[in-house]
Order: C-alpha cells, then sequence, then structure tokens
C-alpha cells in the first residue's frame, strides 16, 4: 500500500470543519481519502460533525441529538456554511471517504446508506467503539473498517483483531515501536494521527506506517519526500 494522506475533517487547518467546503478543498489538494465525522440527528439524519454538541463549531448550542435536521440547518458552520449530512459529501466529491461512527445506532443508519448507495469500496468506516466496528461488519459484509485509539497499548491489536478491523488509527503522542511490532505482526494497517509537522512526518515514516491524518494539505506535497 502506498502511504496515504488522509484529510482530517476535510482540511481542518485551513477551512471549516466538517463542511463541504473543507472537504472539497481537501480533494482539491489531492488527499488520498476524506476523513469526516457522523452523528445521528433527533430525525434520524447522518449529520456531518465531530462533537455531540453543536457549541464549538457552529452559532448554535445543545446537543446534535435534540435537534432535528431542519434546525441544523439553519446553523452556521463557519464561512456561511451549513451543517452537512452524509448523502451530500457523497455526491460533492469523489474521493474515498474514511467515516466515523460513535455508537451502533450511527452503524445501522450508515449501513442502510452503504446498501442503498453501493459504497462499499469507497467509504472505509472507523470508530474508537469495537461494538460500532462489529456492528457495520456484519451488516456490511466486506466493508473496510479502522479501529481508532488515542491512549493504548499493545492491548489495540487485539482489539482490533476481536472486532475485524483491517486497519488501527492510532494518536502518534503515544506510539511505539513495540505497538508498530505487533500490529504487523498481526497484518494490521497502522494510520498515525494527527501530523501536522515535518517532525511528526518524519517519524511517521521512519516507524514504516501507512499513512497519516493531516489538518494540512502541506503534508501531501512534502510526503513523498520525507524519509
Amino acid at each position: 500500500m502506498n502511504f496515504l494522506t488522509i484529510g482530517h475533517r476535510g482540511v481542518m487547518g485551513v477551512e471549516p470543519e466538517n463542511t463541504l467546503r473543507s472537504f472539497v478543498a481537501a480533494q482539491q489538494a489531492g488527499l488520498d481519502l476524506i476523513e469526516l465525522d457522523l452523528h445521528l440527528s433527533k430525525d434520524g439524519a447522518l449529520v456531518v460533525m465531530h462533537d455531540a454538541e453543536v457549541d464549538r463549531t457552529t452559532d448554535g448550542t445543545g446537543p446534535i441529538a435534540e435537534m432535528t435536521l431542519a434546525e441544523l440547518r439553519a446553523l452556521d458552520a463557519g464561512r456561511g456554511e451549513h451543517v452537512p449530512v452524509f448523502e451530500e459529501v457523497l455526491d460533492a466529491v469523489r474521493t474515498p471517504l474514511q467515516t466515523e461512527i460513535k455508537d451502533v445506532a450511527a452503524a445501522r443508519a450508515l449501513a442502510e446508506v452503504m446498501h442503498r448507495r453501493d459504497l462499499v469500496s469507497r467509504v472505509e468506516v472507523s470508530s474508537f467503539h469495537d461494538e460500532a466496528i462489529a456492528e457495520i461488519a456484519r451488516l456490511v459484509p466486506g466493508v473496510r473498517t479502522a479501529l481508532i485509539a488515542s491512549r493504548y497499548g499493545t492491548d489495540v491489536v487485539d482489539r482490533a483483531r476481536t472486532a475485524g478491523a483491517a486497519t488501527v488509527c492510532l494518536n502518534i503522542r503515544r506510539l511505539s515501536l513495540e505497538v508498530v511490532e505487533q500490529a504487523r505482526a498481526a497484518d494490521l494497517n497502522i494510520i498515525g494521527w494527527v501530523v501536522n509537522t515535518q517532525d511528526q512526518l518524519r517519524l511517521v515514516r521512519a516507524l514504516g506506517l501507512d499513512g497519516a491524518t493531516t489538518d494540512y494539505p502541506e503534508i501531501k506535497r512534502t510526503g513523498r519526500f520525507t524519509a
């Protein structure tokens, strides 16, 4: 596998995160995958936002789960962008997607869209939650899945294998050679996050990782020259 550069919530270092504007910019920058986050609105829409509440990234307040899609649409998500739903992202960009789900309910809603639009080859599903990974794998045979971990040890390898994930997405601040070696022994792909500097890029390349999640498109342009 070639070294992959994954746009974190689009290119959130330069555009409002998890907006169509950010995703289009990521595609224009030539990033290999675009990462985004999914939550369910009160009326069951797959809303693209990282936090469980709208407060940090919009001009509104409150939990996504207590707001209808119409209410979410009325919010400004930055630079006049509205809060998108997953289907809009599918239509706006052609770049493959890595979709992070927060729970089993989101897995079921995502599975429905994946079947309806035949997305197995285009969408990889990631989560911090083992049960969400297992559920999407059960509902969508052949789907590629990734287990995300922030605080972890070598236990992340066993967790990924049990959940059926092919990839682990790991916080580089806790990354060790031991974890990398055990993941390789288990035939897992390894993605490092978040890689925003040349020093961080050199680290993940030196450890032989398969890719990096970044906030900045410049990492794509410099990554192939870094060893």
